[in-house]
């Protein structure tokens, strides 16, 4: 009895460490979001575009070169700047077949709104519930509200969540090779556009 004891208390002790390294390559294999760094492959993402349509990340890597840019908040001050950057610079980076996303957690009428006011011309992401940013690792705060007048109208623009400042360069082959966690909100476009031309 002593040995058939022992023998099964040591079966279960190896039942117990397999199951422990099962777990453990499980934990390698599907790597936890916000894991994302230079290197990696991007995750691909949908949210809904400044025209309430879906917007997919799939239908542009392999396609063109993609800036994800997550930021705080439409109408504030760095997040103007930042956005005016880019449309600013947009067509040097359409010359080098750059397509450029924002993302805040602001809604598709704030970004409606946001664009209109300092006449954007590229794509705002609305990620109201930060879905986008955990995918990339993004800080996140609670959201909040901001008044503001546009069009002589006091327009109250509330958001689900707050996001860091953070800008992230995807290559055609679908590979982060930027990532930027500490943005200088007006020379971001400058940066983006820097790194680009060291990838031709």
């Amino acid at each position: 009895m002593k040995v058939s004891y022992r023998s099964m208390i040591g079966s279960l002790l190896s039942l117990v460490c397999l199951c422990g390294l099962s777990t453990s390559a499980r934990g390698q294999v599907n790597a936890p979001p916000g894991k994302v760094d230079v290197g990696d492959s991007a995750p691909a993402f949908t949210a809904k575009d400044d025209q309430g349509k879906g917007w997919k990340s799939t239908d542009y890597v392999g396609k063109k070169i993609l800036v994800v840019y997550f930021y705080p908040a439409d109408m504030t001050g760095g997040c103007t700047k930042q956005a005016c950057g880019f449309r600013d610079d947009m067509k040097k980076l359409q010359g080098k077949d750059v397509e450029v996303v924002g993302v805040s957690g602001d809604s598709v009428r704030n970004h409606q709104l946001f664009k209109k006011e300092y006449d954007l011309n590229f794509t705002l992401l609305a990620d109201e519930d930060g879905s986008v940013a955990k995918k990339f690792g993004v800080p996140l705060k609670k959201g909040g509200s901001i008044e503001r007048e546009i069009d002589g109208k006091k327009e109250k623009l509330a958001r689900g969540v707050t996001a860091a400042r953070w800008t992230f360069v995807i290559d055609k082959n679908g590979k982060v090779v930027m990532k930027n966690t500490k943005v200088k909100a007006a020379e971001d476009s400058k940066a983006i556009l820097k790194k680009v031309n060291e990838l031709k």
